[in-house]
C-alpha cells in the first residue's frame, strides 16, 4: 500500500535515510510482534536491542558526546514512524529523550560527560518524574522534599506516580521540593539525577520501585510509581548544579516531550487510517465494497484530513523548536490537536472495522486502547488550552 499521507517536504537525504529506515524497521519487526506482545505485557526487549544497534537512543545527542546530532524535527519523524507500529515502543525512547535533552541544555559539562556518551548507545536509558499521587497537573504543589544536610548532601523523601520506564530505566531526572526561599512555589523546585540499577523492589538505599502498574492500555512498557524514604543525594547530583532552577528546566523537557506525544498520536492516527481504508476495500455489503457507500467514503476523506491536519502542526512546532525560537504555543496546539483528532481517527476505524473492531485478533482494539492515553500524557488537553489561551491574550494584549 503506497503512503500518500503524512509526507514531510525540505528533509535532508540523511533524515529521509533514516526515517525509511525506521518505517521498514516497524513494518518487518514491530508491527509483526506488536499484538502478541501487548496482549502479553511483555516489555519489548528484542525490539528495544535493535533500536540500540540502530542508534536511536543518541538520536538527539551531540555527534561529540556519541549521538546522531539529529534535530528534534529528525527525531519526531522516527517516533511517529514507530508509534505507527506501536506506541509502547517510542515510549520506551520518549522520557529517554527528555532527560539526555535536559542534561544537554541544562547539565554542567562533567554532567553531559557523564551521561550523555552512555545514554547515546543505551546503555543508560532514562526517565522522567513530575507528577505525584496527591497531584497531575499542578507541578507548584509537588510535596516530595530534598532538605539540605550541613555536608551539604541531600535527603528525599516523598512519592512520585506514573514513571514511565520506571523499572527498566537507569536514570531518573525527578522534580522534588528543595528549600530555597524563594517566594514563588515553583522557584523552590529542584531537578535531581538519580542513577540507578534496573528492576523493582528497594533498588537502592531508601529509593524503591514498588512493580508495574495495570493499565488500560500502553502496554508492555511499565509504570510504575517512585518511593524516596530518607534517599541519599549530593550536590552534584542536582542538574547544573544550581538548586531551584528544576520547574524551568522540567517545562523546557516537556515542550520537546509535548512535539513527542504529538508525533505519536499521529502515528498512531496514521495506523488507524491504513487499517480502515483496507478493510473498507475489502469488507463488502449489499453487493459492493464498504468503501463505495459514501457514509464510509466520507468518513475515511475526515480520517485523512485529520491525519494530514495533525502532522503539519506537529512538524512546525518541531522546526520552530529547531530554529531555537520559543514553541510552547506551537507544541501546546500541535499536542491538542493531534491527541484529539487521534482518538477521533482511532473510533472512526474502529467504527468501520464493526463487530471485528472490538475483537482482540484486530489491530484496531489495541489502537483504540492506546489513544486515550495520549489525551492525558505530558499535560491533558485542558491544560493544553489553559496555555494555548494564556499565550494568546499575552500576544493581543488589548
Amino acid at each position: 500500500m503506497t503512503r500518500r499521507l503524512a509526507q514531510t517536504l525540505g528533509l535532508t537525504e540523511f533524515q529521509t535515510e533514516i526515517i525509511d529506515t525506521v518505517r521498514r524497521f516497524v513494518d518487518k519487526e514491530i508491527i509483526p510482534n506488536a499484538q502478541e506482545l501487548e496482549h502479553a505485557d511483555t516489555y519489548p526487549h528484542a525490539i528495544v536491542d535493535q533500536m540500540r544497534d540502530m542508534g536511536l537512543f543518541g538520536l538527539m545527542i551531540p555527534v561529540e558526546y556519541g549521538g546522531l546530532g539529529e534535530s528534534l524535527l529528525t527525531y519526531a519523524l522516527c517516533v511517529e514512524e514507530l508509534a505507527r507500529g506501536w506506541m509502547s515502543v517510542s515510549g520506551v525512547i520518549n522520557t529517554h529523550f527528555i532527560v539526555a535533552y535536559m542534561i544537554r541544555q541544562h547539565g554542567t559539562e562533567e554532567q553531559k560527560q557523564h551521561f550523555l556518551p552512555r545514554m547515546a548507545t543505551g546503555e543508560i536509558r532514562g526517565a522522567f518524574s513530575m507528577s505525584e499521587p496527591e497531584l497531575g497537573s499542578d507541578v507548584a504543589a509537588i510535596r516530595t522534599r530534598a532538605a539540605r544536610n550541613d555536608d551539604g548532601t541531600y535527603t528525599i523523601t516523598g512519592q512520585k506516580m506514573w514513571l514511565t520506564n520506571g523499572g527498566s530505566s537507569t536514570l531518573v531526572a525527578v522534580l522534588v521540593r528543595t528549600d530555597e526561599g524563594a517566594d514563588k512555589p515553583h522557584h523552590n523546585l529542584t531537578a535531581f539525577l538519580v542513577e540507578k540499577p534496573v528492576g523493582f523492589g528497594e533498588v537502592v538505599p531508601g529509593l524503591t520501585i514498588p512493580g508495574k502498574l495495570d493499565k488500560l492500555g500502553y502496554k508492555g512498557i511499565d509504570t510504575t510509581e517512585l518511593l524516596f524514604d530518607g534517599y541519599l543525594a549530593s550536590a552534584g547530583d542536582v542538574l547544573g548544579e544550581v538548586p531551584g532552577r528544576g520547574f524551568a528546566q522540567m517545562m523546557d523537557g516537556v515542550e520537546v516531550g509535548r512535539v513527542n506525544v504529538a508525533a505519536r498520536a499521529c502515528g498512531v492516527a496514521v495506523r488507524a487510517f491504513e487499517l480502515a481504508v483496507r478493510y473498507a476495500q475489502q469488507r463488502s455489503t449489499f453487493g459492493k465494497p464498504i468503501a463505495e457507500h459514501q457514509a464510509i467514503a466520507f468518513s475515511l476523506a475526515e480520517m485523512a484530513t485529520k491525519v494530514e491536519a495533525a502532522h503539519l502542526m506537529m512538524v512546525n512546532a518541531a522546526r520552530l523548536k529547531d530554529s531555537g525560537q520559543r514553541n510552547d504555543l506551537e507544541a501546546g496546539m500541535a499536542k491538542y490537536l493531534a491527541s484529539e483528532f487521534c482518538a477521533e481517527v482511532t473510533q472512526a476505524s474502529f467504527r468501520i472495522h464493526g463487530g471485528y473492531g472490538y475483537s482482540k485478533e484486530y489491530e484496531i482494539e489495541r489502537l483504540m486502547r492506546d489513544a486515550p492515553f495520549l489525551l492525558i500524557g505530558e499535560g491533558t488537553s485542558e491544560i493544553q488550552k489553559t496555555i494555548i489561551s494564556k499565550r494568546l491574550l499575552n500576544d493581543y494584549r488589548m
